[in-house]
């Protein structure tokens, strides 16, 4: 299948359309991430549809000192890879072709949830990024459009604009790939130097670690809950292994399901166990949040969340996060 490169909008909008079109955006710089993206577009497409690849970096979500003029540019790559993931055309527009008056006058604020987490280290870049899905959801003209949920809050963001604004698009989150160590697949990844890479994996390790702790919790108060008294109950929770939690029992069975703190604290040891390495890893926040808002989990919380995290390795700003579940509402002891 050959792979059209389109630098305008009318060139896409003179194709012809047969079944669902399925847009992924990118800023270029394409890896088996991005691959993934587009299976998925290629699969909810179908044979009949048609698959969308933009390629742009969006200048209003870099902010002062961020790495715009170094971010990689690899078109010619990034059309080989979307071509052999499934796409039929890659979108590839100038900074004049999107924002045709110069920066807009007239943007998309992100709101309250734009300025948390992310939005506090980078203030305007969900600003900068909204504007920029607006625009190219009115230029592509999806059926549906699919995002990454490695950038969780981006994610979010995006479907609540879709929702507050009538966009007329379907959203799809797809889940975060992985290299085999771990480490969440990014652009920025190819700057990091071997010994800044070893450091990188302290993201994963200390949300494994945060997730291993929920597992474990809710295997803890599954198993406390299939016997009725406070004796039996502790023997157990100590033949599973939990001796501290077997001490008290009690606190067990009506702890919050799954222990947001207990979260917190396990992914925040495993950072700790990081400190001595070189180069250091300079968090910028570890954080447990409603994927609704991006508040913080109360303890008593039950329901979906998602477990952050942003880092710079020497200059190399990283995020990653996972998603979780405490419990189900009613679930109570």
């Amino acid at each position: 299948m050959t792979t059209a490169l389109l630098s305008t909008a009318d060139e896409l909008h003179a194709r012809v359309r047969h079944g669902r079109r399925a847009v992924v955006m990118t800023m270029g710089a394409l890896h088996e991430g991005h691959a993934t993206l587009i299976r998925a577009a290629r699969e909810i497409a179908g044979p009949d549809g048609e698959v969308v690849v933009t390629v742009f970096v969006n200048p209003l979500q870099f902010g002062a000192g961020e790495d715009l003029d170094r971010y990689p540019r690899t078109l010619d790559a990034d059309l080989a890879l979307a071509g052999r993931a499934g796409a039929d055309a890659v979108f590839a527009p100038a900074v004049e072709e999107v924002y045709p008056g110069g920066e807009p006058q007239v943007r998309i604020t992100a709101g309250p949830m734009g300025g948390r987490l992310e939005g506090a280290t980078r203030p305007g870049h969900f600003d900068g990024m909204l504007t920029v899905v607006a625009k190219l959801l009115h230029l592509t003209r999806p059926d549906v459009a699919l995002y990454g949920q490695k950038d969780a809050q981006q994610l979010a963001l995006i479907r609540r604009m879709v929702r507050d604004l009538n966009f007329g698009v379907e959203i799809v989150g797809v889940p975060t790939v992985r290299e085999e160590d771990g480490l969440a697949l990014s652009s920025r990844n190819r700057y990091l130097a071997p010994e800044e890479r070893a450091t990188a994996l302290t993201l994963s390790r200390a949300l494994f670690a945060g997730r291993d702790r929920h597992a474990a919790q809710e295997a803890l108060r599954a198993r406390a809950l299939e016997v009725p008294s406070t004796h039996a109950r502790a023997e157990a929770l100590s033949a599973i292994g939990e001796s501290r939690a077997a001490a008290d029992a009690h606190a067990v069975a009506t702890a919050a399901p799954g222990g947001p703190a207990a979260v917190r604290a396990a992914a925040r040891q495993a950072l700790d166990e990081a400190a001595r390495f070189d180069p250091p890893l300079d968090l910028d926040y570890l954080a447990l949040v409603d994927p609704a808002d991006f508040t913080e989990i109360a303890d008593d919380y039950t329901g979906e969340a998602v477990l952050a995290i942003a880092a710079k390795v020497g200059s190399t700003r990283l995020i990653d996060n996972i998603p979780l579940t405490f419990g189900s509402p009613g679930a109570a002891l």
